[in-house]
């Protein structure tokens, strides 16, 4: 079974709301609209047989999902999400105004590096092109057009060695018996773990500070001892990742300008 955070480090434009219990008789498995309610493009309804509460969030293409839980039904949600409304206009207000990051990298964009916002520049003349951010420099096929498959090329090889390498030290500081470390191109996760021992990485985390980085690896890491997200495993995480909260709030602000 792999143990995800997604619930607990959902990307950044993922906001949940307040949820409320269900006591309306069973409904049918189906999720039916009404004539007189047509569907919305930016709303939709998601039958949940595991869930206890109506829930709310907004997913970060803008579109609300009202989950229903077993015993709950359409107008019940329906009424769940007008009562709502106020917080789920505020939400998709903080989503607007979310910095994001460039679609297209070109010499002078700006980009997150190491934490840092940081401009392409172009590096000293030399026997082939380059470019710079900060005090790191990369090689490119040329200077013009988009330079972001190139770049985030070489992000990817560097997370492959230095993400890696910082797993198994803090494996090793903290005592988890970890069997291997992947980095990998995720799109909706900073990381995972599996009861076997192997932790997942996303690559992007090369792009955050470095106090960042080593949260979402304790975190993980602490999945070795406690495969939930339940009080205990929060101490847990306290114990070794005091700041914690700081790097969440981080990954929180600023996963969009990571592309999650």
């Amino acid at each position: 079974m792999i143990q995800g955070w997604l619930d607990f480090l959902a990307p950044s434009d993922a906001f949940p709301a307040p949820t409320v219990a269900s006591a309306s008789p069973p409904a049918t498995a189906a999720v039916r609209v009404t004539e007189a309610e047509p569907p919305r493009a930016d709303l939709i309804f998601a039958r949940s047989a595991r869930a206890e509460r109506y829930r709310l969030t907004l997913r970060k293409d803008g579109v609300a999902v009202a989950v229903i839980p077993a015993r709950g039904t359409e107008r019940e949600a329906r009424a769940f999400v007008e009562q709502h409304r106020a917080w789920l206009e505020r939400a998709r207000a903080r989503q607007r105004a979310r910095p994001r990051a460039a679609t297209v990298w070109a010499v002078g964009t700006h980009v997150l590096w190491r934490g840092e916002l940081s401009e392409i520049r172009r590096a000293a003349e030399g026997e082939r092109p380059a470019v710079c951010l900060a005090a790191d420099v990369f090689r490119v096929a040329r200077l013009d057009g988009d330079l972001r498959p190139t770049l985030e090329a070489h992000f990817l090889r560097r997370a492959k060695i230095e993400l890696t390498a910082r797993t198994w030290e803090l494996a090793a500081e903290t005592a988890m018996a970890v069997r291997e470390v992947m980095v990998r191109n995720q799109r909706t996760r900073w990381g995972s773990c599996t009861v076997g021992g192997v932790i997942s990485l996303n690559w992007r985390l090369i792009q955050a500070p470095e106090s960042v980085r080593d949260y979402v690896i304790y975190h993980e890491l602490m999945h070795l001892k406690e495969m939930n997200h339940s009080d205990r495993f929060w101490r847990r995480v306290e114990e070794v990742c005091p700041p914690w909260r700081e790097a969440e709030g981080w990954l929180k602000r600023n996963g969009a300008m990571l592309g999650l």
